[in-house]
């Protein structure tokens, strides 16, 4: 095995012991190996192909909610097929075992749950429940819809005004949830290292969260592909792909 990956790997685990209080925050690169493609890589994440205001906002789920639905079948797919990696796996075990303390991601597609890890964070919401933007209902069972949406394209649709279900997912001109978005703030408060994990950093106010945690003394690793705004304060930068890296820790 390369040898500076090892002492980079040696150096992490030296992290994780001498941490009280690690925090995870992921992003869509941790998810990219189950195969959810995503949005900002070159030619193949999904703002090559689409304008987001053209399809994720909220202005269009309000006017052209088939668009949006329609948009959003294929991703569906790829999210449904998933199955959480050994990142996500790893990650949830050391959570299990108190090395890890919480999880904040930006993912909507409940890999990290599904993986074990408990009190996940989703800033930007989940596809695990839909609501009714004209009467409020709520539906706290998303997997039915889902897949007669996917099998059969009939779309999410209230029972009880007839209106569009909208996913609990948070689409441009919205704000993010605000519970979640004040748990995140207390985790970075907490945080004496935060382990940024397949993101890019680039989404505001989410990409916050890490800057916030720096401000308080926390020490940062970077595990992602790319590179971000915090790169040049991280403790320890790890430009590997996560299930190579989250792997190698799983012996900690």
């Amino acid at each position: 095995m390369d040898t500076v990956f090892q002492s980079k790997i040696e150096e992490f685990k030296q992290l994780l012991r001498k941490s009280s209080h690690a925090v995870v925050f992921s992003g869509a690169g941790i998810s990219t190996p189950s195969g959810i493609p995503d949005f900002r890589t070159p030619q193949k994440g999904l703002w090559e192909k689409e304008n987001p205001m053209d399809v994720i906002s909220l202005t269009v789920f309000k006017q052209q909610p088939k668009r949006f639905f329609n948009w959003l079948h294929p991703l569906l797919v790829d999210i449904t097929n998933a199955k959480p990696n050994i990142a996500h796996q790893v990650i949830a075990d050391l959570q299990k075992r108190g090395i890890i303390k919480s999880v904040i991601t930006q993912n909507i597609d409940l890999l990290h749950q599904q993986a074990g890890s408990s009190d996940v964070i989703p800033i930007h919401g989940t596809l695990g429940s839909y609501t009714c933007l004209n009467c409020s209902l709520k539906v706290m069972e998303s997997e039915p819809l889902i897949t007669n949406f996917i099998k059969n394209r009939i779309f999410p649709i209230c029972e009880q005004c007839g209106a569009f279900l909208k996913p609990d997912i948070v689409m441009f001109e919205e704000n993010l949830p605000h519970w979640d978005w004040r748990k995140a703030n207390d985790e970075a408060y907490l945080a004496d290292l935060m382990i940024v994990v397949g993101s890019s950093l680039e989404v505001y106010p989410a990409n916050q969260i890490p800057s916030f945690a720096l401000s308080n003394q926390s020490k940062i690793v970077i595990n992602t592909l790319s590179s971000t705004s915090l790169d040049r304060y991280a403790s320890l930068s790890l430009p590997y792909d996560v299930t190579q890296v989250w792997a190698a820790l799983a012996d900690i």
